[in-house]
């Protein structure tokens, strides 16, 4: 199939610019996705600056990524074109590596990273891996789904990998891109859920998003006020500054 498409690069460091491409086919085990929408990450400020590891330029940023199959690559049977799938930052591993050996993927050593080993989302066509994307519910807009394969399988897989039982009691601290997701998260999971922000600014979305309760830690000792609760199975930080 011939024909071009759009995508914005980073063709230097700082510096982002429309440009046209061939449009390629998939390979073998690959699908090409026509992108809806693709999120923006603080990530990405890393890659349009040039400094995130094992980048090399030009480069299409983007790892929040939902869009449609169009084309699939040889081998490629599970799905089927015009399905609705996403891809986030990890979207591929050796399968060969001592890390992935173990079981654990998501920590290969030679991984498959939108956006930094090959093109991501910022375009209106994206080349994946079959076996990283993941299906998108219908009830979801790919506008809302799209940070969800980044900061919602973060804060996601954090909560589910946590040894939790319904009821313990669980902090969030941080309450911006990841906190907010982590708060529904831990509400719907069936945590007791407490919210960790400095200042009042974010207690009342905090609070609407589930939070059962709210520490301002600007003002009070929040490892103090948590052992008055009775202390916490788990607290999701992230935030790693003073002022987060």
């Amino acid at each position: 199939m011939k024909g071009t498409y759009k995508a914005v690069e980073v063709s230097a460091p700082g510096t982002l610019r429309v440009v046209e491409r061939p449009l390629a086919e998939p390979g073998a085990g690959q699908v090409r996705i026509r992108v809806e929408a693709c999120g923006i990450c603080h990530t990405d400020a890393a890659m349009v600056t040039g400094i995130y590891p094992g980048l090399t330029l030009p480069r299409v940023p983007g790892h929040e990524v939902v869009g449609r199959i169009e084309a699939l690559g040889s081998g490629v049977s599970k799905w089927k074109i015009g399905q609705r799938v996403g891809i986030g930052l990890i979207a591929g591993e050796d399968g060969v590596c001592e890390l992935c050996r173990r079981g654990d993927t998501v920590n290969c050593q030679n991984p498959v990273v939108s956006g930094v080993t090959g093109d991501g989302g910022y375009a209106e066509v994206m080349i994946a891996e079959a076996r990283a994307i993941a299906s998108v519910p219908d009830e979801l807009t790919s506008a809302e789904a799209a940070p969800l394969l980044c900061a919602g399988i973060t804060t996601y897989n954090a909560l589910r990998n946590a040894s939790l039982r319904g009821g313990d009691l669980v902090a969030v601290q941080g309450i911006g891109g990841l906190g907010h997701l982590a708060v529904q998260f831990a509400r719907r999971m069936g945590f007791h859920t407490v919210a960790i922000g400095r200042g009042r600014e974010k207690e009342k979305l905090a609070k609407d998003l589930g939070a059962h309760a709210y520490i301002d830690a600007a003002v009070d000792d929040a490892a103090a006020v948590l052992q008055r609760m009775g202390g916490a199975r788990a607290i999701l930080a992230t935030g790693t500054s003073g002022n987060a």
